[in-house]
């Protein structure tokens, strides 16, 4: 797969992140750090033809005028994170002209990206994907158009069936099994129709009643856009990928699970490297990078793929192992955007022992416990001294 990277210099918070992209990219780092801006003009620059045409598609127009497109693009107030004097964007070595960028129009109207943000809890509304039109000026683009087609795809697709979760036909059977329990607590995810307006509820067979959208736990809110945008990515065993999508963005994608939970959201993450997408997450959760770790440790020691698969308590099936075998032939990285310098530092290795404490701390997603585990070192080994 074709090396791509990304250099964005004096852009909002950003003062230079250098991120070189691998098969799965990891980005860290505390929030308001710069990550969803990163990711938004990586969007851009994959697919600003197809972005740009959208746009005008809803009637937006920027005339030209590069603050004014980053309102509409990025939300409403955020056309002060570019400054045309300083503000630099180069990709894959080759820099970028923002201004004439925004200003034509490209022919190239395909996506190569499917952006899955993390506000997608906003794209349900009250249980049904909200249309582009729905959503106001401050709104992201990538919100509105993945809430768009995940619209779509239920209008056109998946809202025509009732069961939506588990079925046969969707996702493989050990990664629906993990799903159900962790996730789901054993209730289905269906389409329900409350008059003349069709909605998602939860349904539990067992006991006869369903759950509408608002009653549902945070992290089923979460997931289940996030499910959705999966589907679509993830067709049947015949295909492998969806059209001409190279690239997946996910950001957060723990929002709002429980460990388990992440662990199966995890295996999805390895389901789509197993199918060649190019995938990119950003993350605030510790367990993300246990994964990165260990996918890192087993391939430089060539574990075997049931390994992995014991990693995340899943039964050793030929169409699992096939996923996990994929999985550790894939090139990973992971970058951590450091809010008091405004840079990102390559920390890929992970390694506890690092002279950096960005990579020995995991971008600081683990350096609270280390603080806990000294704290409660001292207090004992204290305690023992007195008696």
């Amino acid at each position: 797969m074709k090396t791509h990277s990304l250099q964005v210099e004096r852009v909002g918070q950003i003062d230079r992140a250098n991120v070189r992209f691998g098969d799965l990219t990891v980005l860290v780092g505390p929030q308001a750090t710069g990550k969803s801006i990163f990711l938004e003009f990586l969007k851009l620059l994959v697919d600003s033809g197809a972005i740009l045409a959208s746009l005008k598609r809803y009637g937006l127009d920027w005339d030209k005028d590069t603050r004014q497109f980053l309102d509409i693009y990025l939300g409403e107030g955020m056309r002060g994170v570019w400054n045309k004097h300083r503000s630099r964007i180069s990709f894959n070595g080759k820099n970028v002209d923002l201004e004439g960028l925004v200003g034509r129009q490209k022919r190239n109207k395909e996506e190569s990206m499917f952006f899955i943000p993390a506000q997608r809890a906003l794209t349900l509304g009250q249980g049904w994907p909200r249309p582009f039109t729905d959503y106001g000026a401050g709104d992201p683009f990538t919100v509105r158009d993945f809430s768009e087609k995940l619209r779509l795809l239920m209008e056109s697709r998946l809202g025509k069936g009732e069961s939506l979760f588990p079925t046969a036909q969707r996702l493989r059977a050990e990664i629906r099994n993990l799903l159900r329990t962790t996730v789901f607590s054993n209730f289905g995810l269906k389409v329900d129709r409350h008059g003349a307006q069709k909605r998602l509820v939860l349904s539990s067979p067992k006991k006869g009643y369903q759950l509408p959208f608002m009653v549902w736990s945070a992290g089923q809110r979460e997931f289940a856009p996030l499910l959705l945008g999966l589907y679509w990515l993830l067709p049947s065993a015949k295909t492998s990928r969806r059209g001409d999508l190279e690239w997946v963005v996910i950001e957060e994608p723990e929002m709002g699970l429980h460990p388990k939970a992440i662990s199966a959201a995890l295996l999805l993450v390895l389901e789509l490297l197993g199918r060649g997408y190019r995938v990119c997450l950003s993350t605030h959760s510790p367990h993300v990078l246990d994964m990165v770790w260990a996918l890192n440790v087993f391939r430089q020691h060539k574990a075997d793929s049931r390994q992995l698969l014991n990693l995340f308590g899943v039964k050793c099936t030929p169409s699992m192992v096939s996923v996990a075998e994929k999985a550790l032939e894939k090139d990973v990285q992971v970058h951590y955007f450091n809010p008091t310098t405004g840079r990102t530092t390559d920390i890929s290795n992970l390694d506890p022992g690092a002279a950096e404490s960005a990579e020995s701390g995991w971008g600081g997603l683990v350096e609270f416990s280390g603080r806990v585990a000294d704290a409660v070192a001292g207090v004992v080994a204290s305690s023992m001294e007195q008696q």
